[in-house]
């Protein structure tokens, strides 16, 4: 039997090699002995060819398979369709599913029925339905598009030379698009899944060429590990190099918690190593607010060094102001307050096997106009009679030990007052009372006007 030719444009290129793409394929079709041709013509004479029994093509000189159990080319409608168990294959791609068709006018393929398309690079799409755009000279990168809520699976390569297996990513979400081997485009509910976080959001893109990540539209990134963090924002920008997260930043309205420290501010920058926050950045229009267990600051900025995911020190730049609740012997309805034009907390270290204890403070200084209101427990009184400071300087240097202050220093322009609660004989008769105003009942400074925490997002606490 004769081999039969048909002549279509069925050729799925690489963008490497789109300046060298022919505009048609021919296609060959070899005989099996169980395959069966036809050759008819419609009503006005288009010819139709039918094939069944199994068949195998190949675009001559291409390096292209394509098989299945039957096919039908439409010639008026430059429309090739395949059926039953089809599976192509080009240099860059193969392609599953149930059924295929080939438009020639576009140079596009459509794919129904458990499809699976896999790249060069081993990532996969899976999905109910794809859309394919070959390479060609006016589109020289080639497209796939999947509707109906597709996964894939992008496979990340070990960049360091160490030997190590590729990890892998996983992108679901309602539509997904793919251009080339590297850059990816989703939207509706999507979900990202990496050995060292999880991401949602409405929209997403992704280049695994730059290692590379942008959510959009109420995104919330979640670091993975025993100590993870949440990041929430405008929008997310995920930075990573070897396959792991370097850098996570979120603007505006960020929102970014972990075990020991909160942030919120219009801007809010994260350093990540091994899975852990190393350091987090916040900035922005609307002040930056920084919250620990026992501690609240705000400032212009923040800057919070945390190696291993413990907080080590906190930074307040311009206009700083921080509260905090009394000496633990102390009851009191108001909190000790500084304010000054930098405010920087010391934390003692934790045992990175402690995985449990909250970062005690050692030492909180203020710089440049600074002051300072904090309550000590009065040995000779109840704990709700604490004995009030007031202070104001260029410097003040608060020590703490277990938790309390220790010794406070005042550098330059030093003034302040000290009270102490009134004692009384016990046969004594009781004074009338006379009204007086002293640091202990007068308000603390109105705290630097800043956009209150935001709520977590849904989810983002355990």
């Amino acid at each position: 039997m004769k081999t039969l030719f048909v002549l279509c444009s069925l050729l799925f290129a690489s963008a490497a090699a789109a300046q060298n793409i022919p505009r048609s394929c021919d296609l060959e079709f070899p005989n099996r002995a169980t395959t069966r041709a036809w050759l008819r013509k419609d009503a006005i004479g288009n010819q139709n060819s039918f094939w069944g029994g199994g068949i195998v093509a190949h675009c001559i000189g291409q390096g292209n398979t394509l098989t299945a159990d039957s096919a039908e080319y439409f010639g008026a409608q430059g429309m090739l369709h395949l059926i039953g168990n089809v599976h192509y294959t080009e240099p860059r791609l193969t392609v599953d599913s149930r059924t295929m068709t080939y438009y020639q006018g576009d140079d596009h393929l459509h794919a129904e029925g458990d499809v699976v398309a896999v790249t060069s690079n081993r990532s996969t799409l899976r999905g109910p339905v794809a859309e394919y755009y070959r390479s060609t000279p006016q589109r020289p990168v080639a497209r796939m598009f999947a509707p109906q809520r597709p996964t894939v699976t992008l496979v990340q390569k070990d960049t360091t030379g160490k030997g190590r297996p590729p990890d892998t990513a996983y992108v679901v979400a309602n539509q997904i698009a793919m251009e080339g081997d590297s850059l990816v485009y989703a939207s509706g509910r999507v979900q990202i899944t990496r050995p060292d976080l999880l991401a949602t959001g409405d929209s997403a893109f992704l280049d695994s060429g730059r290692d590379f990540a942008r959510l959009m539209r109420e995104p919330l990134v979640k670091g993975v590990g025993t100590r993870a963090f949440t990041l929430a924002g405008g929008i997310i920008d995920v930075y990573s190099k070897n396959r792991q997260v370097e850098r996570v930043v979120a603007t505006p309205n960020g929102h970014a918690f972990s075990q020991d420290l909160e942030l919120v501010a219009d801007s809010i920058d994260l350093r990540v190593a091994n899975n852990r926050l190393q350091r987090a950045m916040a900035w922005g229009k609307t002040r930056a607010h920084a919250i620990s267990p026992d501690r609240e600051i705000v400032a212009d900025s923040i800057d919070a060094i945390m190696p291993d995911q413990r907080v080590r020190e906190v930074r307040a730049l311009r206009k700083a102001y921080a509260e905090s609740n009394p000496d633990s012997g102390v009851v009191s309805k108001q909190r000790d307050w500084m304010s000054g034009d930098t405010i920087i907390a010391r934390f003692d270290s934790i045992p990175p096997t402690d995985t449990t204890s909250k970062p005690r403070i050692r030492q909180i200084v203020a710089l440049g106009a600074a002051k300072s209101f904090y309550q000590m427990k009065n040995s000779k009184e109840p704990a709700n009679e604490p004995t009030v400071n007031y202070v104001r300087g260029r410097v003040i240097q608060i020590d703490f030990e277990d938790r309390k202050v220790a010794t406070v220093t005042v550098t330059d322009q030093a003034t302040g007052v000290m009270i102490e609660p009134a004692t009384q004989s016990a046969s004594a008769k009781p004074a009338t009372p006379t009204p007086t105003t002293s640091p202990s009942t007068a308000p603390a400074p109105a705290k630097p006007k800043t956009s209150p925490p935001l709520k977590p997002p849904p989810g983002a606490r355990e």
